[in-house]
């Protein structure tokens, strides 16, 4: 019997094989349909059962560098086959210089964008968040919709707006192209008592603007908040008029740090959020925005109070 095993200086035993298992079927002789009481085709049967198996062994066992060449053959036909599904590559637009980009996430929280490719997430919590990971996220907590205990490994600055061990949170951080800070307010507590220190307003300085976000406030705001707050030119508003300020005191609210550009929140239904824009209209224009997300710039702060709704869960 032939070796089994090809080595370098022996031919593969794969066509020998093959050509006996070829020679018995062409020798063989007509059976007229009688093949299994034909001893002679009998034999024959069992020499191709027993040359098969031979054939078998021998794949087996074949040599690596056999088999080698074939899954060689296999890769680099997958190497120079263009793949059929490329990675798409979304890349957010750039913002422009002295501009911010706002996106209204849902519920309280909204992404805002700066220049320098920096991302802030307001009120980051476990159900509603931005679909890229921010750089900086803010939080407070009212309720489990305006906060986590597991942020996403990777940001780099968790500012929490409440107090902790009885001392009032302060923030102050500088990243890249924009700055964020706080300022301490009160809450009520689920014995309708006071919680001091237990939200935070969060200020957000890009280039000449200033954003602020009110959080989950509970009353209205005394003159030294007023000063720690300071000048503000977009401001996110809760506007439930129930589980945060009523909407009469909210109205005050937003009468007292005059920003020209007032952004709606945390209103959970559309009558909620009428109820509110019905009474600013008066003093604000409203705007309705096509989408969830605005550039924002000195250039198109309005002159005249505004209103701005970006769509989105509420």
């Amino acid at each position: 019997m032939p070796a089994l095993i090809a080595d370098a200086d022996t031919p593969p035993i794969i066509p020998s094989v093959a050509r006996q298992i070829a020679k018995p079927l062409r020798q063989s002789p007509r059976t007229n349909g009688s093949c299994h009481r034909n001893p002679e085709v009998i034999a024959m049967l069992r020499r191709s059962a027993l040359l098969v198996a031979i054939f078998s062994v021998a794949i087996s066992l074949a040599p690596e560098r056999l088999l080698a060449a074939c899954l060689g053959a296999v890769a680099q036909r997958e190497r120079v086959m263009p793949s059929r599904v490329m990675p798409a590559n979304f890349q957010p637009a750039a913002v422009p210089t002295s501009s911010v980009r706002v996106t209204f996430v849902g519920h309280a929280t909204f992404l805002l964008e700066t220049p320098q490719g920096v991302a802030a997430a307001t009120d980051y919590n476990d159900y509603i968040r931005p679909s890229v990971r921010p750089d900086i996220v803010t939080m407070n907590y009212a309720h489990t919709t305006h906060y986590t205990d597991h942020p996403e490994p990777g940001i780099r600055h968790v500012l929490r707006g409440w107090s902790y061990q009885d001392k009032p949170a302060r923030h102050n951080v500088q990243f890249k192209d924009m700055r964020v800070r706080n300022v301490p307010t009160n809450i009520r507590n689920y014995g309708n008592g006071t919680e001091f220190d237990g939200n935070s307003i969060f200020i957000f300085e890009v280039g000449d603007l200033c954003l602020a976000h009110l959080g989950h406030l509970h009353h209205k705001l005394t003159p030294g908040h007023l000063a720690d707050i300071g000048r503000i030119d977009v401001l996110f508003v809760p506007v439930d008029g129930g589980f945060t300020l009523n909407i009469f005191d909210m109205q005050e609210v937003i009468t007292q740090l005059a920003a020209p550009l007032v952004v709606p929140m945390h209103y959970f239904s559309e009558s909620t959020l009428e109820r509110f824009l019905a009474r600013l209209r008066d003093s604000h224009e409203i705007k309705l925005n096509d989408g969830p997300s605005t550039l924002i710039s000195r250039n198109t702060i309005p002159k005249k109070p505004s209103v701005m709704v970006l769509p989105g869960p509420h």
